[in-house]
């Protein structure tokens, strides 16, 4: 499905979060160190947008994103050129539930909408945290619903009739957009989701809303 949405993924999102989604981006990128040398691994990389944002608003980070759909990195390697990043990030077709790096080889590791997409998002949790070095953080971004019963009313309406015919118009995919909404109000999130992050293990959680509620950003350390 990713690879059939790659080419108008980047324009699907910015124009049905209302560009919402950039600036969700530049928050996680904002909490973290601007210290040399950190590590990274970026999740779900898609098209590289997270990795791409943490390279440019921190210089000290170098790192790899990973992805399965090879549609979607052919994009991110073309945006990681563009940008001049390619010495800084590297990007790997892997699966996020085994993740082909040793223990302990990063400061960070990051995912943005895309747990709810991993089959065994539990395991992909855990491994994210395998391969933290003692110390190391990890910052989940991912959709939420808003606690106040009216915003989440029209969000909901929003995101069951008017997201699901916009993205179709946008990318000719009927089902991906669908898919969407129907994973957001399926997958757990606040407290439910801190408490997954436990049980693998993670520290100190802590749950940041952004925009009323309609995404979270999950912090946990190793």
């Amino acid at each position: 499905m990713f690879n059939r949405i790659a080419r108008h993924y980047d324009l699907a999102n910015h124009l049905l979060s209302c560009g919402q989604d950039i600036l969700w981006r530049k928050r996680l990128a904002a909490s973290i160190s601007d210290r040399e040398g950190i590590q990274v691994l970026d999740l779900a990389t898609g098209t590289g947008d997270v990795i791409l944002t943490l390279a440019r608003k921190r210089p000290g980070v170098t790192g790899f994103g990973l992805d399965m759909a090879a549609d979607m990195l052919a994009v991110a390697r073309k945006k990681v050129a563009a940008a001049g990043c390619d010495r800084r990030i590297g990007l790997v077709r892997a699966d996020g539930m085994q993740l082909p790096f040793a223990e302990s080889s990063f400061d960070l590791t990051t995912i943005a909408f895309g747990i709810r997409n991993i089959p065994d998002y539990r395991a992909a949790i855990t491994e994210m945290r395998r391969v933290l070095r003692p110390g190391g953080r990890t910052l989940i971004l991912e959709f939420s619903l808003p606690r106040n019963r009216l915003l989440r009313a029209l969000y909901l309406l929003y995101f069951r009739h008017i997201l699901p015919l916009i993205g179709a118009i946008i990318s000719g995919d009927t089902y991906a957009y669908r898919y969407l909404n129907e994973t957001v109000e399926t997958f757990p999130y606040g407290a439910e989701f801190a408490q997954v992050m436990r049980d693998a293990g993670f520290e100190e959680i802590r749950m940041h809303p952004l925009t009323f509620g309609i995404a979270t950003i999950y912090e946990g350390y190793r």
